[in-house]
């Protein structure tokens, strides 16, 4: 009986052993072995088995980008300004058994990096420099760094600066230039909007005028032509009325040729005509000899039927 027990507890040790042998990699992840403390190789994706005791799983290596956040570091610029910025890299890993063995710590190892290379940066930039090329900074760092973390195994993909914090004086004075450059902007905004107004206005007075003095010559056009017009017609009735009198006149005197008046009875009649012309109101009127003479026989004819 003490011998099945003890058969049973070497059974259950070696499933035990056998099981802590097997081991399953997952998706984005690298498994650095070791055997007898000597790097034996690294397990990729996958079930995989190792030596039972002398094989060691040495390190688990993530290899998804990763980031992280350093703290702000204090830095100079070339014109002596001390301020604090904070960096953000993202970096991968390329190769597990360098990350493992190149350096004990990679993220202080990065961090102090970082910190460094970014004084040499910044070292070489004034403040309004360094304020306006983020994107320049960001690209020496990366570049730097990815070089420098190579033979860690370490790829940096993106370096970002996170925040700049200039001194407190720094900052009033910036806030102070920031707001006399708005109240410039917006007095030249105010007079370039008066400007503009002036000119609308004095425009539409212009356009005002030349409309005004297009519709009194328009107006005066056709007053002319209906003055034109209006005499025309005056002038058309005038010919008009002349001539039915000289056509009246032509009619009585044909009329009477073709009653066989004489030469006498068209000088009466001549009479006649002044006696209307005189209609009573002149004092004085001038007749023609040859109406005088008519006068004269009449008044003769008249004493001989009298007598």
């Amino acid at each position: 009986m003490p011998g099945a027990i003890v058969l049973l507890i070497i059974l259950i040790l070696i499933i035990l052993i056998l099981s802590s042998c097997i081991k399953i990699v997952p998706q984005a992840q690298a498994y650095v072995v070791e055997r007898l403390g000597a790097y034996q190789g690294t397990w990729s994706v996958g079930l995989k088995v190792k030596l039972p005791i002398i094989d060691k799983i040495a390190k688990k290596v993530n290899l998804k980008e990763q980031v992280v956040d350093f703290a702000p570091q204090p830095v100079i610029t070339k014109d002596n300004v001390t301020m604090r910025i904070d960096t953000v890299v993202f970096f991968q890993i390329t190769d597990p058994k360098l990350f493992t063995y190149g350096v004990e710590n990679p993220i202080m190892a990065i961090e102090n990096l970082t910190a460094t290379t970014l004084r040499n940066i910044i070292g070489d930039l004034e403040l309004d420099q360094t304020l306006t090329s983020r994107e320049t900074i960001n690209t020496k760092m990366r570049s730097s760094l990815d070089v420098a973390t190579d033979p860690w195994g370490i790829r940096v993909t993106r370096v970002e600066l996170k925040n700049i914090i200039p001194p407190a004086a720094i900052q009033d004075a910036m806030e102070k230039q920031m707001k006399a450059e708005r109240e410039r902007r917006e007095a030249i905004l105010r007079a370039e909007g008066e400007k503009k107004s002036t000119i609308l206005v004095a425009e539409g007075k212009k356009q005002s005028a030349i409309l005004e003095a297009e519709a009194e010559k328009q107006s005066a056009i056709l007053r002319a032509e209906a003055e034109k017009e209006k005499m025309i017609r005056e002038a058309e009735g005038e010919a008009e009325a002349i001539l039915k009198v000289q056509q009246a006149t032509a009619d009585g005197i044909r009329f009477i040729r073709e009653a066989g008046a004489d030469e006498a009875v068209l000088k009466l009649k001549g009479l006649e005509a002044f006696e209307k012309a005189a209609d009573g109101k002149a004092t004085k009127i001038i007749i023609p000899s040859e109406i005088q003479s008519l006068a004269g026989v009449l008044a003769s004819a008249k004493e001989v039927l009298n007598s």
